[in-house]
């Protein structure tokens, strides 16, 4: 390169075409900035070979620049901008270049099983995305991300203390502290999932940490398992007297992959509905399970103990966005299969019924995307109660011909 381009002088000249050939648009001219000083703009002047020094603000044509240039030194104007002030950039492309890998951060997470499996982690996705990249960065972010999936995905747990499921899971038995960025991040998931209205601690229980092994409990009916210790006894007890048992989480445990004398395993929401069965079929009640709600830790345990053993699972619940998300929940986690709740299912139900509370928050479900539609369209809930008769008489025709 000429030495004469090194000219202090002439540096103003060259960071300016350096900064608008870095733009990755088109460019015709460069402004003298307000802040030359004359001698900087006499450079100019001597360069281009004008009559008088140039004010500041003033815009000089690029082909004037590069046909100066040509003639001085021989060389070509971005190769001397290079060398005296570095690589011209392209930020027009490398902005595009940025928005595609966060829109495929986006994209990528969105399209995940754990996601698809549960739609209700969709709104947990949009909110991360209104939040933006950590630090600006898509592999920071990714990471974050693909750490709070992998916590997402072993929720729930069986009362795991907080920083077992941290060490188990991440590694590093303080991930998901109070405060951290993660915690917050996984949290914002359970949200989604259980409900916005549950505090730190409730999304956690609600998750199975933190919970103990007698205050998790989960109601059963019809259930039957064979082999020693004192839940199989409770079983076959409740059973033989056409009762319903209530299980603890420790003794959910302690049932291990238990063989079992039954069939299909029906899951409701509701205790009420479990309650009807039972007067309705009494010692001869087909294998019920109860979540009374959301699925305690005892509760889904006992579902995957059950599907381990190769027993079929089929839910019903609540027409309304919780009971959705719970349906969601099951069989992603347990592979449970939906009983009863399809677009049809509810446009029968709601023709019986046209009227009840509001169905809250309605997330999408897997299996029948016609379904959610309905339910925001209508915004009804219909209740599990309302359809009891439905449900019993699937459950009779369970048990088979003769079954009052």
């Amino acid at each position: 390169m000429t030495e004469w381009a090194q000219a202090p002088s002439l540096r103003p000249l060259w960071q300016a075409l350096h900064e608008r050939l870095s733009s990755g648009q088109p460019v015709s001219s460069v402004r003298i900035g307000k802040d030359w000083n004359e001698n900087e703009r006499t450079a100019v002047a001597d360069l281009l070979g004008l009559e008088r020094v140039p004010a500041p603000g003033r815009s000089l044509a690029l082909s004037r620049i590069e046909a100066a240039v040509a003639e001085i030194g021989g060389a070509d104007l971005r190769v001397v901008v290079e060398q005296v002030v570095g690589p011209i950039g392209d930020r027009r492309s490398e902005r595009s270049q940025a928005q595609d890998e966060r829109r495929q951060v986006w994209a990528q997470l969105r399209s995940c099983p754990p996601v698809q499996a549960e739609p209700a982690l969709l709104e947990w996705v949009s909110y991360l995305q209104a939040s933006g990249l950590v630090g600006g960065s898509v592999p920071a972010t990714q990471a974050l991300v693909s750490q709070a999936l992998s916590v997402l995905d072993a929720l729930p747990v069986e009362g795991l203390p907080l920083p077992i499921l941290a060490d188990r899971v991440l590694h590093d038995p303080h991930a998901l502290d109070e405060g951290h960025r993660l915690a917050t991040v996984v949290l914002r998931g359970l949200a989604c999932r259980y409900g916005p209205e549950l505090s730190s601690r409730e999304l956690w229980s609600r998750a199975g940490v933190d919970t103990d092994e007698l205050s998790s409990t989960v109601l059963v009916a019809g259930l039957a398992a064979r082999g020693g210790g004192s839940a199989p006894a409770v079983l076959r007890a409740a059973a033989a007297a056409g009762e319903a048992a209530v299980l603890t989480l420790q003794q959910v445990r302690n049932l291990g992959v238990a063989e079992w004398d039954t069939g299909i395993v029906h899951v409701v929401e509701n205790p009420s509905v479990m309650a009807a069965a039972l007067r309705r079929f009494g010692t001869r009640c087909p294998a019920l399970v109860c979540g009374s709600g959301w699925p305690s830790a005892a509760g889904v345990l006992l579902l995957r103990r059950m599907a381990a053993s190769g027993l079929p699972i089929r839910y019903h619940g609540d027409f309304d966005g919780d009971g959705l998300r719970i349906a969601a929940h099951l069989v992603a986690k347990v592979g449970a299969v939906p009983w009863r709740m399809t677009a049809a299912d509810y446009d029968q139900a709601y023709a019986r019924r046209p009227s009840g509370p509001d169905a809250g928050r309605v997330s999408d479900v897997p299996w029948d995307t016609e379904l959610t539609a309905r339910l925001r369209q209508t915004r009804t809930t219909v209740t599990e109660e309302s359809v009891i008769d439905v449900l019993l008489e699937d459950l009779s025709a369970a048990l088979g011909p003769g079954t009052g």
